[in-house]
């Protein structure tokens, strides 16, 4: 019979860690009576991360004394005290390859029921001293599980653990844990595990990614900024014309130099250019959205010329047509999605840039969707493309635009140039008709995206309807960590002249590879205030997963799941020689 061994409570709190603050509830202690377990926890628990522990579907996580035993075993430990890996029921009995997802059980005066494995973090590895637990955990089959509470009642240590019922398909914690994280994703097995109603939802979308999934990776882990990969490496393409959009925005179509098709791109992606000011000097790699028709013949991207920009000055200053420039594959996730919703492109400045690429596919399509152009620029010298917006948006069957100066010449017109003086707001939204059921395209400066988002969610635009393009880098991703200042991408303290070149295409950031100084890429993006995604940091959640443009890496640890080709784990990837990576 199963048993009850130690219930464990902790609510969150601050700890040092690798000179950051991460908040978190890892550390559980025993409860010297009988505890409440309600729905959303047990008394005097809690979660410092409710996005990744806690709620109705992980009200309560549990693991086994056998368990311990194995870690104690394998790890040459022996101070283990109940609550050691962040579970809240410590219990006897009941293995990981035993127990499977929808069982029910009887503990004390409650009733519970299994929703998922453990999905472990770097915090696990906090709380044992040991970084790679996340990692062994996963592997090893003894994840733990997570149960939601059907009926709120006390228990208490030494409360047997009585099976009332049993989950549908009789597939156990372990099977489900191998069949997210290992590389067989048997599709009968996937198939399975959906139709197990007290499936969590999370572990069912993954499980639903990996049925429809037709690539190489684990769909059911990569971030969506990793979802539609590349090919790595660069191509040679000619300039073929340079145009001036505008008082600050410089226009350049590529074709290939033997009229080869180049690779189709979705509206909206980006390439990566990589650019050699200096013979002897290291590479400037930029990442610039293509910004016209979609074609195999040739692609445009559109520069913004900063003062102090050293891309865009070699860009202006040094590139003529019939130069040959080095140009990555189309990448990126910021893609217009097909449907039938209404479409709203906003956009400021040079963020036009991908919408617009957007605004062609739907007219090439002969679009009869609903669509909003919504754009903000300083004022007619400004404003980019204006001419072929206004000639695309009369081809649509559904279109319409409204322009916002910031600051309007003397000459710029309102009714002709423009619609109105000022920023773009909720007033404009509503004065300019956008749908509350739309789907939104989002590109521009980082404050401005910020606000927009706010101002659309109050509109009552859903938030997973709203897609972001971030031209400098991507949104980080670093869970618990708390106070930690954003700074701008920057060369570590130490960078030598020597070692593999790491860079940090979106971020503008090269640095050199020191392995005495990193144990991964990831650990060398940090120290470069670069923007990241991560969690395990031990090659199984995959949120570091991130696009690999040139070069090659190696793994150590090996991650459970290789990532898809074209991309690369930097949570525990190190070059192999010179790389660039798209953050």
């Amino acid at each position: 019979m199963a048993r009850l061994l130690s219930v464990n409570v902790g609510l969150p709190r601050d700890i040092e860690w690798k000179g950051r603050t991460v908040h978190t509830a890892i550390w559980k202690y025993p409860v010297g009576g009988r505890c409440r377990a309600a729905r959303l926890n047990l008394d005097g628990d809690g979660q410092g991360d409710l996005a990744g522990h806690g709620g109705e579907q992980r009200a309560v996580f549990v693991y086994q004394i056998e368990s311990y035993r194995h870690w104690q075993e394998q790890l040459r430990r022996s101070d283990f005290v109940h609550g050691q890996f962040g579970e809240n029921f410590t219990i006897e009995g009941l293995p990981d390859d035993a127990v499977c997802i929808g069982d029910r059980y009887r503990i004390g005066g409650a009733l519970f029921e299994v929703t998922q494995p453990r999905v472990t973090c770097y915090r696990v590895g906090i709380r044992m001293n040991e970084p790679r637990m996340p990692m062994l955990l996963t592997s090893s089959g003894r994840p733990g599980f997570y149960l939601r509470v059907l009926q709120e009642g006390e228990v208490g240590p030494g409360d047997e653990i009585v099976k009332v019922g049993e989950g549908k398909e009789r597939m156990t914690v372990a099977e489900i844990n191998a069949l997210l994280y290992s590389p067989n994703h048997a599709r009968e097995r996937l198939q399975r595990a959906l139709q197990i109603e007290a499936l969590s939802p999370g572990w069912r979308s993954s499980f639903e990614a990996l049925l429809q999934s037709q690539r190489s990776g684990n769909a059911g882990l990569v971030p969506e900024a990793a979802a539609h990969p590349a090919s790595p490496g660069f191509r040679p393409l000619r300039v073929a014309a340079i145009d001036q959009e505008s008082a600050d925005v410089l226009s350049l179509t590529m074709q290939s130099p033997n009229r080869t098709p180049l690779p189709t791109a979705m509206p909206g992606q980006y390439v990566v250019v990589r650019l050699q000011p200096a013979p002897d000097g290291p590479p400037l790699f930029r990442s610039y959205s293509l910004s016209g028709p979609l074609s195999t013949e040739r692609y445009r991207i559109s520069v913004k010329i900063e003062p102090d920009g050293p891309a865009g000055a070699y860009l202006r200053e040094h590139v003529r047509v019939g130069d040959a420039l080095d140009f990555s594959s189309p990448r990126g996730s910021f893609i217009l999605q097909s449907g039938e919703r209404p479409v709203v492109l906003l956009s400021a400045g040079i963020g036009a840039t991908p919408v617009l690429a957007m605004l062609y596919a739907l007219e090439a399509a002969r679009s009869t969707r609903q669509v909003v152009w919504l754009h903000a620029a300083r004022d007619r010298e400004h404003h980019p493309f204006a001419a072929e917006v206004r000639r695309i948006m009369l081809g649509l069957a559904h279109g319409r635009s409204y322009v916002c100066y910031s600051r309007p010449g003397p000459g710029d017109r309102m009714g002709t140039d423009f619609d109105a003086t000022g920023h773009l707001s909720r007033s404009v939204f509503d004065k300019a008709g956008v749908p509350r059921d739309a789907e939104v395209y989002l590109c521009g400066p980082n404050r401005f995206m910020t606000e927009m988002k706010e101002e659309l969610v109050t509109l009552g635009v859903a938030p997973d309807r709203i897609h972001a393009e971030i031209f400098s880098g991507s949104e980080s991703m670093t869970p618990g960590v708390v106070g930690a200042a954003t700074r701008a991408p920057h060369l570590p303290k130490d960078d030598a002249n020597t070692g593999p070149l790491v860079s940090f295409a979106r971020s503008g950031v090269a640095a050199h590879w020191k392995a005495s100084a990193y144990q991964s890429i990831l650990e060398l993006a940090e120290a470069c205030d670069v923007p990241v995604r991560w969690s395990c940091r031990t090659g199984v959640c995959h949120n570091c997963e991130s696009g690999l443009v040139s070069g090659a890496v190696v793994y150590g640890p090996e991650p459970l799941d290789k990532p898809a080709v074209g991309n690369l784990l930097v949570c525990c990837s190190q070059p192999i020689r010179d790389v660039a990576i798209d953050l």
